[in-house]
């Protein structure tokens, strides 16, 4: 089973893209809700290329490392990946009004098809919020 969360950022591509794909900025979003973080990530982002995002309880009671590999790269459009015996996608579809970002993944077994919608649309909405926020060299640049 497939499973898709969207959400629309209000960004130009250029920003969206390197914020999903700078490891600085991966650990900055990729979190499900407040109580957890990433510590770690690496990105090779090519076809063949490995990922690795150490996802972890700010509490120190669980952790995991989301970790795959890339098998479809087209810069500003999509991403394809493998991680374990699973795929998911990764859409961008850039518009004058910003950038919507499609995620599809197939479902694993352990969880509950709405649990895991809303942990991937979590961090999906963690990542928006990021992205449209101020940064510094902004608020600096003011």
């Amino acid at each position: 089973m497939k499973i898709t969360v969207e959400t629309k950022i209000n960004a130009p591509i250029d920003r969206v893209w390197d914020a999903w794909s700078n490891p600085t900025d991966i650990r900055q979003w990729n979190t499900p809700s407040a109580d957890w973080h990433t510590t770690r990530a690496t990105v090779d982002l090519r076809v063949g290329g490995a990922f690795l995002s150490r996802m972890e309880a700010k509490d120190g009671s669980a952790g995991f490392d989301f970790e795959g590999v890339y098998t479809q790269v087209v810069k500003h459009e999509r991403i394809e990946y493998i991680f374990g015996e699973r795929g998911a996608q990764v859409e961008f579809d850039a518009a004058a009004s910003g950038v919507t970002i499609r995620v599809t993944f197939d479902a694993e077994t352990e969880n509950s098809v709405d649990q895991q919608r809303q942990g991937w649309q979590a961090i999906l909405d963690s990542f928006a919020s990021y992205v449209e926020a101020p940064r510094q060299a902004d608020v600096t640049a003011r």
